[in-house]
């Protein structure tokens, strides 16, 4: 951190005419050495505000690390031509990447996801803490939502968030056994294991079908093709008319490529393909 501070100092502030300058021709030019010259000359204000949300991190520089990405944000955005300082214009930015951080890394378990919730966690505490100065009593979950332009339920759902400890998942789940949270918790679908496992087997299964395909000729080629080896199989009628046989006659031929593709699966594959080939 020490040698951060060290280095930012190095770099100049810029007068107001000098900034306007460089953005003007930034915006013009697109130069990556121009934006680098506003971003390194304003680093001292991603410093200011971080040093305000010093007491919400203990770690100031992930916030100085955010906040240098919401100050490059601001320069790729800032129009020179609205009269307005980049700094003005990227403290907005700075403060919006740190306190999206910060949201995002409050508790192991993310509270708030949408921007209902990321305006209840930030405002909630500060809310209640004003109307209660007002009032000299508790405040309710509906005094709360009106002052904040929420629903009740969003209040009560964010206070039981707030209020709820993060919980181990190598915690005894007290069900009378020896098992933790990790063990009771059902994983709601496949291992991730076993899909890469059939993943793989269908590739296997699409190279040795194309395989077998290239070693067929004539009927059997096209009777494959088209009845097997398709998305949308072509009808027996269909097939027996540009034969010249019977449906039947088609049939059997079809069964019998069933037979001999799924000895080769197998012989290829082992068992584990015999039922579905």
């Amino acid at each position: 951190m020490a040698s951060y501070l060290r280095d930012v100092r190095c770099h100049a502030v810029m007068s107001r005419d000098e900034e306007h300058d460089i953005a003007v021709r930034f915006a013009a030019t697109g130069d990556q050495r121009l934006a680098d010259r506003l971003v390194n000359a304003n680093l001292r204000l991603v410093l200011k505000i971080a040093f305000e949300y010093r007491l919400s991190r203990r770690d100031v520089t992930d916030l100085i690390q955010e906040g240098n990405l919401g100050l490059v944000h601001a320069v790729q955005k800032f129009d020179p031509h609205r009269g307005v300082k980049l700094a003005t214009y990227a403290t907005w930015w700075i403060r919006a990447y740190m306190l999206k951080f910060m949201l995002a890394n409050a508790r192991l378990v993310k509270v708030g996801t949408t921007r209902a919730q990321r305006k209840l966690f930030f405002s909630l505490r500060r809310a209640r803490m004003h109307l209660e100065g007002k009032s000299a009593s508790d405040v309710g979950a509906d005094q709360l939502a009106a002052s904040l332009a929420v629903s009740e339920g969003e209040v009560v759902d964010m206070e039981r968030r707030l209020a709820a400890p993060d919980a181990s998942l190598d915690a005894p789940a007290h069900l009378g056994d020896d098992r933790n949270l990790m063990e009771c918790i059902d994983a709601g679908g496949e291992l991730a294991e076993s899909q890469l496992v059939r993943s793989e087997l269908q590739e296997k299964v699409c190279r040795e079908l194309e395989a077998f395909g290239r070693r067929l000729r004539g009927r059997d080629d096209l009777i494959f093709r088209q009845r097997l080896f398709c998305d949308e199989p072509t009808t027996l009628a269909s097939l027996a008319a540009d034969f010249n046989v019977s449906r039947e006659r088609v049939r059997q031929i079809e069964l019998r490529l069933k037979e001999r593709l799924r000895v080769h699966l197998v012989r290829k594959l082992g068992d584990a393909v015999a039922e579905a080939a």
